[in-house]
């Protein structure tokens, strides 16, 4: 049985990942994962991401790395659930070199409203911590929102006005 994932373990990932890489690759942590790395959190259930460009050898050691580490490992990010603009690699803070990876926090605005779509406790509870810890401004976070807004089509499952409603609750306090 896998357990939580707390920085330790995430580095330890982040470790495997970096000695199994064949060529440069940028990983972007998400979610949970940026929380612990970032200190507000103990543990994420899963150590959540996506790599550009995908690395077949990466790929390939996950499997046995997640059984020997005894961790999760998802490929999930902000863009599976809202657009995120153009963009975001560049957003995305850098967090640490090893060996052909580099590793970043995927954008934290993107992650921040993908969180207030969800619309869950423990979502709302890491944007507000985000908030408090200056990572991401609610000025900022609004008008971010609005350059996402006119592509909602795309995501048929999200209700748009239902999820301008919730973002102005969040960021205009």
């Amino acid at each position: 049985m896998r357990g939580p994932a707390d920085e330790r373990r995430i580095r330890q990932v982040m470790e495997a990942l970096g000695h199994a890489a064949k060529r440069t690759v940028h990983v972007y942590l998400v979610g949970g994962t940026t929380a612990v790395l970032l200190g507000w959190r103990r543990s994420t259930i899963d150590v959540d991401l996506v790599m550009r460009p995908e690395d077949e050898s990466l790929l390939r050691a996950i499997p046995a790395m997640k059984e020997r580490l005894h961790v999760n490992v998802e490929f999930a990010s902000p863009a599976d659930f809202i657009p995120v603009p153009k963009g975001w690699e560049d957003r995305s803070p850098f967090i640490a070199q090893v060996g052909r990876v580099s590793f970043h926090h995927f954008d934290l605005y993107a992650q921040a409203l993908a969180k207030v779509e969800r619309g869950h406790r423990q979502d709302v509870a890491d944007v507000a911590e985000m908030i408090a810890r200056g990572l991401i401004d609610p000025d900022r976070a609004l008008a971010y929102f609005a350059r996402l807004e006119p592509e909602l089509f795309r995501f048929p499952a999200i209700d748009p006005p239902a999820f301008r409603h919730a973002v102005e609750e969040v960021f205009r306090r």
